[in-house]
């Protein structure tokens, strides 16, 4: 092979933009465009070809590229041809360093067909090519700007712009922009919030799962040919549920049917590594979609996860306190021990301090003692609530819907200032663009967020409005929260699901005492105060005394003083 003879490179670049446009910068038409120019230039043999489809022009580090670069590198190419000078890249800093340096460096000649660039001649002239490598990068700004716009106004409309919906939903077959639920995997996601309600670990989800040959959602999804983001840690053919898995579904809201978007965002064009975005910027729509699970039931789940929520080595529950009792001395976590004594299992609760560390509290304290004044507390907190629930409806009921009106008519006041205000800014914004104060995109834009903001402050007027009248009717969900206590009347049995339901903590205050403070204690404050009576530090909370008699051992080995066990309920 001669010296003149050139060993090129076809390198052919398409990104998902690009292919929106037309068809004259598909993968096919460069190609052919590449291949005729090569068969009119005797000095030119094609050697290698490299495709990166789908890629943007702004970043360098795509796939074929660096295979091109390699081979460069290696001796095997000496020259690159493209169709144009933005299928190489769009980013002119970068493309200027390597039609200056690196191809210059590597005696590497090259061509863009359609800028007519060839650096074998003096077309190329570093003028040229800065002016057009600049054209491209504004054309990519330009490109980013718009789409970053429409995505906004979109999640401001509650529209679903996510490229894979999460496990449980799909895109509905009405509107591409609407999550709709997928009923297989939605019945396994309603079993994750089951399982961990009533006192399943995350990780023993998980194994249950995996056990039943559930696939995991993103085996789900590749099995169906779903969606799904591709080069993550799920991404292989035998992945498997995980405790992380489970954590991400438990921690959720879109199963609640409020969707959440704008987490996650690139701090511009030529970077597209995604960074974390405080909450105040997310984008959340309420009611967007059908829920999978109720709000209550994730709150419930929620709940339970700050909790400690440890099993024994080979269990599959948590025990019936874990996570909420209280040493009363030190305020940490009391821990359950198990004895045995003449074949029996007895079981007890001991802060784990003890007196080397400074904590002089309780000792032992029997786990049975604690369920009968516990089960004894809820029950008469709960008739309590009843009570005062019929006294409420009966004598003064209204008063609580009258104050809550009051509360929503200067939410939708503020509002309404907001409305008008937007609706002014909205008004003078041709005016601006007229007079030179705005540019036409800036008009665009600000139009867009303005339309944006009217329409979600008109939306949360008409709900807050609802919401007024139905507090008027007597039927807002906020003073429901009675409700939430009364369906446990008739309780005569402690498990899992009922003390993460009615009880915040308990606090053992002594051998013959313990504190237990029961949920809700504010609206529990508001309800007393409707009635004229002041709400007490302690009203809210239901205290106990037991002691019992006992054959059981204690931790140091002598049989348990004698005593008699009473029960005081407030």
């Amino acid at each position: 092979m001669s010296e003149t003879t050139y060993r090129a490179a076809k390198y052919i670049r398409l990104s998902y933009a690009d292919d929106k446009e037309g068809e004259s910068n598909s993968v096919e038409n460069q190609r052919k465009m590449l291949d005729s120019f090569i068969a009119t230039q005797p000095d030119i043999d094609a050697v290698s070809e490299k495709v990166d489809d789908g890629v943007s022009g702004i970043i360098f580090d795509r796939k074929a590229f660096k295979e091109m670069m390699a081979e460069i590198e290696a001796g095997e190419i000496n020259c690159v041809i493209v169709k144009d000078l933005s299928r190489f890249g769009r980013e002119y800093i970068e493309t200027g360093r390597y039609l200056r340096r690196i191809f210059p460096a590597y005696n590497v000649r090259f061509i863009a067909l359609n800028d007519n660039i060839d650096t074998l001649k003096d077309n190329a002239d570093d003028l040229v090519v800065g002016v057009k490598s600049i054209i491209n990068d504004a054309y990519s700004r330009d490109i980013s700007v718009k789409t970053r716009s429409a995505l906004n106004t979109k999640r401001d409309h509650g529209d679903y712009v996510g490229a894979c919906p999460i496990y449980g939903y799909r895109r509905s077959d009405d509107n591409k922009n609407q999550l709709a639920v997928d009923e297989y995997p939605a019945s396994i996601v309603r079993d994750i919030f089951r399982m961990k309600i009533d006192g399943m670990s995350a990780l023993k989800i998980a194994e249950t799962l995996n056990s039943r040959g559930v696939l995991s959602p993103m085996a789900y999804k590749r099995d169906r040919g779903l969606p799904h983001p591709k080069g993550g840690f799920a991404d292989t053919p035998d992945a498997k549920w995980s405790a992380t898995a489970i954590f991400r579904i438990l921690n959720d809201e879109t199963y609640t049917g409020t969707l959440i978007q704008g987490r996650r965002g690139t701090l511009n064009y030529k970077i597209k590594d995604t960074v974390d975005r405080p909450e105040s910027e997310w984008k959340r729509t309420e009611n967007a979609h059908e829920a999978i699970v109720s709000p209550q039931d994730f709150d419930l789940a929620r709940r339970i996860m700050q909790l400690d929520t440890r099993t024994a080595p080979g269990g599959n529950r948590v025990y019936l306190f874990s996570g909420l009792l209280i040493c009363g001395c030190c305020g940490g976590r009391m821990t359950r021990k198990t004895n045995r004594y003449k074949g029996q299992e007895y079981f007890y609760y001991y802060c784990p301090c003890g007196k080397k560390n400074g904590c002089n509290g309780v000792g032992m304290v029997r786990e049975q003692d604690l369920i009968q004044c516990v089960l004894e507390s809820a029950k008469g907190h709960i008739a309590g609530i009843a009570s005062l629930d019929s006294v409420l409806a009966v004598s003064d009921g209204r008063k609580a819907a009258i104050a809550l009106a009051r509360q929503l008519g200067q939410q939708i006041e503020d509002n309404e200032r907001q409305l008008a205000k937007i609706t002014g800014f909205k008004s003078s914004l041709y005016e601006n663009m007229v007079s030179g104060l705005l540019t036409k995109d800036d008009f665009k834009t600000l139009k867009a967020k303005y339309a944006a903001d009217e329409l979600r402050l008109r939306d949360a007027i008409a709900a807050l409005e609802e919401e007024r009248s139905n507090a008027l009717d007597g039927r807002a969900e906020r003073l429901r929260w009675m409700e939430h206590f009364r369906k446990f009347e008739g309780l005569e049995e402690l498990d899992r699901r009922t003390m993460v339901n009615l009880v915040r903590s308990i606090r053992v205050l002594g051998k013959t005492e313990l504190s237990v403070t029961f949920h809700y204690q504010a609206e529990y404050a508001q309800a007393l105060a409707l009635l004229g009576a002041p709400a007490k530090s302690d009203d809210f909370v239901g205290r106990g005394r037991a002691t019992e008699r006992s054959e059981c051992p204690a931790q140091d080995g002598r049989s348990e003083a004698e005593s008699a066990r009473t029960k005081e309920v407030a």
